[in-house]
């Protein structure tokens, strides 16, 4: 009884700190849902815009892939310097790619900002210019060892043109030589320093490696690679389209689809409590339970919520309610037979387990065979969907237990409270 007592008070407590958090937040560490929740280009409005790649007669598929890759990553690095940590680009079909700009209504002055190439250049600590994008054949990013410690690190591998061996070594040689201690050539993305390596010998070879120090991680190297080879586009782009989506469309896209959720989960959690009773409340704790649990997490990932997305968010929650469902006729059925109400508690949640687990992992594959292959508001359904199966399983498997245990062992155990 004392230890029923203890484990209530103590998920009561959880509870109560969860949806606390969710509505409040913790200091700068967790944001309010309000404030930390990342609001798409569907809901707060904004501008979108389409750029399409002029890609000349003959250009080999392979190229066309790996620029269209490279000339993304370029995008979406002038956005984030440019302020707009919110924006995304994301690559679409006929070779173009799809930028959007959430609570930014002049696109025309977006487009002016972002441009439409890049230019790579090395510099020296002066700002003399020697070589450019054009005078690279190929940038990749490996993880080996690059000197005689034997070590691997994560680095890019530069291939040089004939014409850019020549002007590496000119350039390395002069800077090597230089008795003021700034002996670097930094490698430019238009007026930004992206990387300024030291430059410890005269180079004179077609291949250059990169080091970025030994916590680089491979999204680093292949960050930079991308850089490098955005500077050497073996195609322009052009702004195919632009287009702006009105703030007032998205607040009440968004109100009206927060009410639904919202009705939604009122009604089915009147539908647990009449059909399932005690174990029908039991669901509802869950359900708040899971739905500020899901708030936080939103908050705390800052992950883009779209319209989609709401829908993923729904649809887990009815996952969730779907799985009480299997566990509490599972019950049912045990005490038809005479079982005592705690073993047909824990039979009922052997029984549903598999049910339920193969019914997610089934959800679970094809959130992240979207996430993989998807793009634009699908990324937004299947993170708020893959985000949502996992919490959903772990609250109404382990917390609804949790609840009708400590229900029993407080002496809750009347037969009709739980269908018999």
């Amino acid at each position: 009884m004392k230890k029923s007592v203890i484990t209530l008070v103590i998920v009561v407590v959880i509870i109560a700190g969860l949806i606390f958090t969710a509505f409040n937040g913790i200091g700068s560490l967790i944001q309010p849902v309000t404030d930390g929740v990342v609001l798409g280009l569907d809901l707060v409005g904004g501008s979108e815009i389409t750029y399409e790649a002029v890609i000349p007669d003959g250009t080999p598929e392979e190229e066309i892939n790996s620029g269209m890759e490279s000339a993304k990553t370029m995008l979406q690095q002038r956005l984030d310097a440019l302020g707009y940590t919110e924006a995304s680009a994301y690559l679409s079909n006929g070779n173009r790619i799809v930028v959007q700009i959430p609570a930014v209504d002049d696109p025309e002055k977006a487009v002016q900002d972002l441009g439409a190439t890049a230019v790579v250049t090395f510099v020296d600590a002066d700002g003399t210019e020697w070589l450019s994008g054009s005078d690279i054949a190929d940038a990749s990013f490996e993880y080996s060892a690059t000197d005689y410690t034997g070590i691997a690190t994560n680095h890019v591998k530069l291939t040089l043109t004939a014409e850019g061996q020549q002007k590496l070594y000119q350039a390395t040689q002069a800077v090597v030589s230089r008795t003021d201690g700034n002996n670097t050539l930094s490698i430019k993305l238009d007026d930004d320093v992206i990387s300024s390596p030291n430059v410890n010998e005269a180079l004179n070879t077609t291949e250059v490696v990169i080091t970025l120090g030994s916590n680089a991680t491979a999204e680093d190297a292949k960050y930079l690679a991308d850089i490098i080879s955005a500077g050497k586009l073996p195609f322009t782009l052009t702004t195919a389209k632009v287009q702006t989506m009105g703030a007032s469309l998205g607040e009440k896209s968004l109100s009206t689809s927060l009410m639904a959720g919202l009705i939604g989960l009122i009604l089915v959690m009147i539908f647990m409590v009449v059909v399932y009773r005690f174990m029908g409340l039991v669901s509802c704790i869950s359900l708040v339970t899971y739905t500020a649990l899901l708030a936080v997490m939103l908050s705390v990932f800052h992950i883009n919520l779209s319209l989609p997305g709401i829908a993923g968010i729904i649809l887990t929650i009815g996952m969730a309610v779907d799985a009480n469902v299997v566990i509490f006729e599972r019950i049912k059925e045990e005490l038809r037979l005479g079982k005592t109400l705690r073993y047909a508690v824990d039979s009922g949640y052997k029984r549903a387990f598999w049910a339920i687990f193969d019914s997610n992992i089934t959800t679970l594959i094809a959130a992240v065979v979207l996430l993989i292959f998807g793009s634009g508001t699908i990324l937004g359904f299947a993170r708020t969907l893959l985000l949502g199966v996992v919490l959903s399983m772990l609250v109404m498997l382990i917390l609804t237990k949790l609840l009708l245990k400590t229900a029993l062992g407080l002496k809750i155990n009347n037969r009709k409270l739980y269908c018999a």
